[in-house]
């Protein structure tokens, strides 16, 4: 009942106060009639920058003096027939022009010496992923959906590194966590999703040296959107989705007023038994602009999730043959009588954006996040010595134990920044100057019970167990909190001489750890670092729209954990070298990209042979690659993106010399993937479209020494789509072809099935 009370009253405090900051600074792009929720607008491609309009209906204000330094460019007279692309709003088909992800700055993505990708909220909607790691497999550099058919989280790698736990962002902030206190981020309330590979606590601090995931979300808009769509799919999962944009008028001189609420009710099965995929969120959010120089949004959310965890399921029985064959994909290794897991989360923030005069501009941003996970479960696999899952694998029993855990996490940011546009001679500058502050704390408790019974992987009994925390020889092995507070000021100046453009980064941290643990006697431990990371890119842009590029980064990601010695354990670090080509053709709606990159990752935890549940901090993982990229709107209505990824992959120093030179588990080292869309746009077939992908993920390894292979496999999408007056009606098969496959294995006891085929059809109708 109290998490009704306050699920409900942050809904209703959040559509009062709502907040959202839509940058001005734009350019100018074609223009998407079939976007999800948005009114139709002619396609016409309009690609240079444009400087903040002043509105016919904004109040008048005194004229300011004007400065000669560094204008901006004219701007161009208002168009109803042309689209202003804005890196926090909505993007033409499958193409965006620019991005603030890279710099945080309004920039387009071909002067930006860094490997970005952005999926925009049509390629979302055409493909009808189920959660952020599946918006990212079409992406270049990006493994996902690592856990497999695992609904509790989002699992992803870019460049052959986690990320999921401390890379994703959401409007440029981050949504850090650790142990089981995740976050969860819904599709349907997505802009865009933005990738930046290669190092970037340059400016957003502590995080991946691979990369990260910025999430851009619905923001407030001044023409009105009323959309609202339902589907199922074959495993009777439905959902029922809103997205209401209302402009509100205001009296002369109070500027403008825009409101949106975004919200689903998901509900349903999955391919496992007994776990659904249960999701319910509410978005509001508002946007007031009171005069051209200032916007101020704020932006909250409320979801609860439901689930079950997968199993951990033995390499033999699910890779290969046991001698009773296969595990099915539908099999559930736990007990309904006790298993859940169940996230409550809420966010309220806001975005405050002001122009101070033409060439200073001023940005506020800032977030509060809440989540409370509590998860229990029982799991294949051995509790006591975490061996072999078999009890008996003749017969298929497979041992089992009791976990339990309760993460509350709350998570603080406030980011600031001053960007100054000027000249020094033959030079412009765009200088960023920016603070940012984060806290983050969590309560958590983990536990476990080894007496629970087998379970037979091909005949499974399921019955009343008794409930895991309350069960005899339940205890707790963590049992505290910890709190990291961080600060951080950094500085960028992006550089013009005629068509080079410098970028110059660099930032200091001061992160500060406190844990206390009271699981086998109270114990506190602190730790104060600084750390300081730099970037330096060059850009040249030719006139043809060939961009080659060279940049070099570091990066440091604080951790969590303690050592072998009972210390916190220090921060990771990383470097990254990559050079790079962007093309832009002229004549063509179309970005492509091709990276390669030398990255290394130390300071790496490693288990400590010695005693394995302590870890050394000797590891050095080294990322070689390529990446190739291809994004276009080759037609009206005909629309297509494909990449590939390669990589040497390798630990390059560790405790056990033995592992130096391999491959890390759960690392598939090729990656490929291709997807066209295309809709009639005349004719009897007028509004009848159909898309279709193939994606490849190369094989990995389920133990570190490399002798145990989780094969490749290729994978079929498929999507008929049609709009009719103000209705669309699709179908969307994912898997098409219900290839079984192990998406995952991270050692020989714990694998994981992928995603068996999934057909879902849909009904949206907007007026």
């Amino acid at each position: 009942m109290n998490n009704t009370i306050r699920l409900s009253r942050l809904a209703l405090l959040s559509s009062v106060c709502a907040l959202s900051v839509v940058t001005l600074d734009t350019s100018l792009a074609q223009s998407s009639s079939t976007q999800t929720g948005a009114q139709p607008l002619p396609p016409v491609v309009v690609n240079q920058p444009q400087q903040r309009r002043r509105a016919a209906a904004a109040p008048s204000r005194t004229p300011r003096a004007r400065t000669a330094v560094a204008p901006r460019p004219v701007a161009q007279p208002s168009r109803s027939n042309v689209f202003v692309e804005s890196p926090r709003g909505p993007i033409q088909g499958y193409v965006a022009n620019r991005s603030s992800t890279g710099t945080k700055t309004n920039t387009p993505i071909n002067e930006t010496p860094q490997a970005i990708s952005v999926i925009g909220a049509e390629q979302i909607r055409d493909q009808k992923p189920t959660k952020l790691d599946e918006i990212l497999r079409y992406a270049p550099g990006v493994a996902a959906g690592t856990f497999g058919a695992d609904f509790r989280n989002d699992w992803f790698l870019i460049r052959g590194f986690k990320s999921d736990d401390n890379s994703v962002f959401l409007d440029g902030m981050q949504l850090f966590y650790t142990s089981y206190a995740s976050w969860k981020l819904q599709p349907f309330n997505m802009e865009r999703v933005e990738i930046l590979r290669g190092p970037s606590a340059i400016l957003y601090g502590g995080s991946s040296p691979s990369g990260l995931v910025n999430v851009v979300s619905k923001m407030p808009q001044a023409q009105p959107i009323r959309y609202v769509e339902t589907g199922v799919d074959n495993y009777g999962n439905a959902y029922f989705g809103f997205d209401i944009n209302t402009p509100i008028k205001l009296a002369p001189g109070n500027g403008e007023l825009y409101t949106r609420i975004v919200g689903q009710v998901q509900n349903g099965g999955t391919q496992t038994d007994f776990t659904p995929n249960n999701n319910y969120f509410i978005a509001p959010s508002l946007t007031w602009k009171p005069n051209i120089d200032t916007t101020l949004t704020v932006l909250a959310s409320a979801s609860y999730n439901e689930t079950r965890p997968e199993n951990f399921l033995p390499y033999v029985g699910s890779v290969t043959n046991a001698p009773f064959g296969r595990i099915s994909t539908s099999f559930y290794g736990g007990d309904p009588s006790t298993d859940s897991f169940k996230r409550e989360q809420e966010m309220l923030g806001y975005q405050f954006e002001h122009h101070m005069s033409d060439n200073v501009t001023f940005r506020q941003n800032a977030r509060y996040a809440h989540v409370d996970v509590n998860y229990t479960g029982i799991t294949v696999g051995d509790g006591v010595t975490f061996g072999n899952s078999y009890a008996n694998a003749a017969t298929g029993d497979l041992k089992r134990y009791g976990f339990a855990t309760r993460g509350i996490a709350d998570q603080g940011t406030l980011d600031s920044q001053v960007e100054y546009r000027f000249a020094t001679g033959i030079l412009s500058h765009t200088a960023l100057f920016g603070l940012d502050l984060k806290t983050y704390s969590i309560s958590d408790t983990q536990g476990m019970n080894s007496v629970y019974p087998n379970i037979n992987a091909v005949n499974p009994v399921y019955s009343s167990l008794p409930q895991i925390r309350s069960s005899a020889g339940f205890a707790n092995y963590r049992d505290g909190n910890q709190t990291q507070n961080q600060l951080g000021v950094y500085l960028q100046d992006q550089i013009k001489l005629d068509r080079f453009t410098l970028v110059l980064s660099g930032r200091n941290d001061w992160v500060s750890n406190s844990r206390f643990d009271q699981a086998f006697g109270a114990s506190s431990l602190s730790r104060d670092e600084s750390k300081f990371s730099g970037r330096a890119g060059l850009i040249y842009n030719f006139d043809n729209g060939l961009a080659p590029y060279v940049s070099y980064a570091t990066s440091y990601n604080p951790i969590i954990g303690v050592n072998a010695a009972g210390q916190l354990l220090l921060s990771e670090t990383g470097e990254q070298t990559e050079v790079g080509v962007k093309f832009q053709p002229l004549g063509i709606n179309a970005q492509f990209g091709v990276a390669l990159f030398d990255l290394k990752r130390k300071n790496v935890p490693t288990t400590n042979p010695l005693f394995p549940l302590t870890a050394l901090q000797t590891g050095e993982v080294t990322s070689r690659g390529i990446e190739l990229e291809a994004v276009a709107n080759l037609a009206p209505g005909f629309k297509v993106v494909g990449s590939f990824t390669s990589y040497n992959l390798f630990t390059s120093a560790d405790a056990n010399p033995a592992l130096v030179g391999l491959v890390p588990t759960n690392t598939p080292r090729q990656l490929a993937s291709g997807w066209a869309d295309y809709t009639f746009q005349d004719g009897v077939l007028r509004g009848f479209g159909f898309g279709g992908g193939v994606r490849y993920v190369g094989s990995s390894f389920a133990d570190q020494a490399n002798t145990l292979s989780v094969p490749s496999r290729v994978l079929g999408d498929l999507a008929v789509h049609y709009d009719w007056q103000n209705w669309r009606f699709a179908v969307n098969a994912a898997n098409v072809t219900d290839e079984i496959y192990v998406a995952n294995c991270s050692t020989a006891n714990a694998c994981f099935y992928g995603d068996r085929r999934r057909i879902t059809g849909s009904i949206g109708y907007k007026w």
